[in-house]
């Protein structure tokens, strides 16, 4: 089965020695790896790729020169670098995001890597991407094909990028972007809810059987919330005689407790469940290697949970199921408001916000409060930027003409591939773990376009033929209970046991340096004044986004941060400073 790895390389035209030399010395302090040749009959482009980590067991395929794989099953490579016999290079990428794949052009040479870490000091200068900065705080992911720095772009899931050579020249060409899978809605729509109840278990059981293939008598892992998709696939994975163990979060007394739902279904199927107990000490020593792991940064609050409950399965098995993506294929928790939303729209086309703007609110970050958030030079350089533009291509209504495809569509691209599934992945690759994702199947993906809305959405029930399909398989109270997102105690985190640290992790003088926030926007924050939607479980959410940037900024950046200032309320105890706030009103 081999071990997770990733790969650096260049194709175009260039000193080979030189490029040779930069390779060593990148790949030098990474550990293992493995060359494959070069060209060397100038004036064809010259390339050359080395894996970092690599065993030995990845098998090369026709065409590819590099091939990164999520699950460790190497039948589809889920991000890929091909070689045409003309002498053109591809950059690929699966619909589903699985796994990143990045490229720079430096001279006439373009470099490409599947961690945005080995392309940094390939770079003259490593500088912040404005327009990168920008997305970021307003989806919590840097939305593709931008990175979080200049001049590094990644490739769109779903898309090859083609580089014709031009060998007469030695010049490079601007590439081509080719659409290789579109989410699209069929046709036919199917109504037979009998009829998609038995197709929708073949299906599933069909997408384990796939995933299960390798596996001979080692347990395996799954990541279990005691939601409804993480259940799904333990109970697969049972019914197909795999030997599971269950992982699920314990936040104590803060949060939302998810460990009572994991342990109904887990003595439901009779498998062993491991609790991973979530601290605020846990999560401060995590802090940092879970910036690192990540690679790109993510503001989501569950990924240094996440990290804590790979590190803790690693130890027992190396490969983990999930149940990410359920919600993007069945239509989960956000599309009701939307739905309506998306009608009135229809009906008051003259209202004062556009359906699109409506889906950037889904966000919750922070979009809409950029004359508070930013520095006026970030600002003025922002003016230009719309965030509603990248969403469009997803939002697009010719692909999916109803308004529930077209949700699960956006949330497909948006939500799944350019946050959910990178970021599990990296996460699991950080603890040498293969991630599988059942619902991360094309067929599967592909049945589900084929839904009328009502088998989705019925009423008020959400993934409504996904519970009518598995009903038997788990316990009614299981399948049939509302969806709550998981339980990350942010705020009272950042208002109590991290107080103290926000004036370090936020500091104003290094925002102040920074040149990009506003130096007190943390206290702005937790006094409540930066927007009025920002309260209660937003604040911990706004501040956690701020924090994650930041430490991405001097653990994977390694910007060099100026001295601290003690301009702030958080050396004061949180009491003493709640005592001076009020003594001051």
């Amino acid at each position: 089965m081999g071990i997770p790895h990733h790969f650096l390389g260049y194709w175009g035209y260039g000193a080979q020695q030189d490029l040779e030399a930069l390779l060593t010395s990148v790949v030098g302090r990474r550990g293992k790896a493995l060359k494959f040749s070069a060209q060397e009959n100038y004036p064809l482009p010259i390339w050359n790729v080395v894996y970092i980590g690599l065993d030995g067991t990845s098998p090369r395929q026709q065409n590819k020169i590099a091939a990164i794989f999520a699950s460790g099953l190497f039948t589809s490579p889920d991000a890929w670098v091909n070689l045409q016999e003309n002498n053109c290079l591809i950059l690929g990428r699966e619909p589903f995001g699985k796994m990143p794949l990045y490229w720079t052009v430096q001279g006439q040479i373009i470099w490409f890597a599947s961690q945005l870490q080995l392309l940094l000091p390939i770079l003259q200068q490593s500088e912040v991407s404005i327009p990168g900065l920008y997305g970021y705080s307003c989806f919590s992911y840097v939305p593709t094909p931008l990175t979080p720095i200049n001049g590094v772009f990644t490739v769109t899931a779903g898309t090859e990028l083609v580089w014709q050579s031009d060998c007469q020249s030695g010049k490079l060409q601007t590439p081509e972007s080719k659409k290789i899978h579109s989410w699209r809605e069929a046709s036919e729509q199917l109504t037979d809810e009998a009829t998609a109840i038995t197709e929708l278990q073949t299906l599933l059981k069909d997408s384990i059987e796939r995933q299960i293939a390798d596996l001979k008598d080692e347990p395996v892992g799954v990541f279990l919330s005691g939601g409804l998709d993480s259940s799904v696939v333990a109970a697969l994975l049972v019914q197909a005689g795999v030997k599971v163990r269950a992982y699920t979060l314990d936040f104590g007394d803060a949060g939302i407790p998810e460990y009572p739902y994991s342990e109904q279904v887990a003595q439901f199927l009779k498998i062993p469940l491991i609790k991973v107990a979530v601290t605020p000490s846990l999560i401060e020593n995590a802090l940092i290697p879970t910036v690192q792991a990540l690679d790109l940064p993510f503001g989501d609050g569950v990924c240094v949970p996440l990290y804590l409950l790979s590190e803790r399965a690693s130890q027992e098995t190396q490969v983990i199921f999930n149940g990410e993506g359920g919600d993007q294929l069945f239509a989960g928790w956000t599309n009701k408001p939307l739905i309506a939303a998306g009608v009135y729209q229809a009906e008051n086309p003259a209202g004062q916000e556009t359906f699109i703007q409506q889906y950037l609110r889904t966000f919750h970050r922070l979009g809409g409060y950029e004359s508070q958030v930013y520095q006026p030079e970030v600002y003025a350089q922002i003016q230009n930027l719309h965030p509603e533009d990248w969403l469009l291509t997803a939002l697009d209504c010719n692909e999916c003409p109803s308004l529930l495809h077209r949700l699960r569509r956006a949330n497909l691209m948006l939500k799944g591939a350019q946050n959910i599934h990178p970021r599990a992945t990296a996460l699991g690759f950080a603890h040498g773990l293969w991630v599988r994702s059942p619902f991360c199947d094309l067929p599967l993906a592909e049945w589900t376009f084929c839904l009328s809305g009502e088998l989705c959405l019925q009423g008020a029930c959400e993934k409504y033929i996904l519970k009518r399909a598995v009903e038997n398989w788990l316990p009614p109270e299981i399948v049939w209970r509302q969806k709550r997102g998981m339980g990350v105690p942010l705020t009272s985190w950042c208002l109590n046991d991290f107080w103290h640290q926000l004036g370090i992790w936020l500091n104003p003088e290094v925002l102040r340096a920074n040149n990009h926030f506003y130096p007190h926007i943390a206290a702005q924050i937790v006094e409540g004044n930066l927007g009025a939607a920002i309260q209660g479980r937003r604040i911990g959410e706004t501040l956690w986004l701020l924090i994650i940037w930041q430490l991405w900024r001097s653990h994977v950046l390694n910007e060099k941060l100026s001295k601290q200032s003690w301009d702030h309320p958080f050396w004061l105890h949180r009491w003493l400073w709640r005592n001076y706030k009020r003594w001051q009103g």
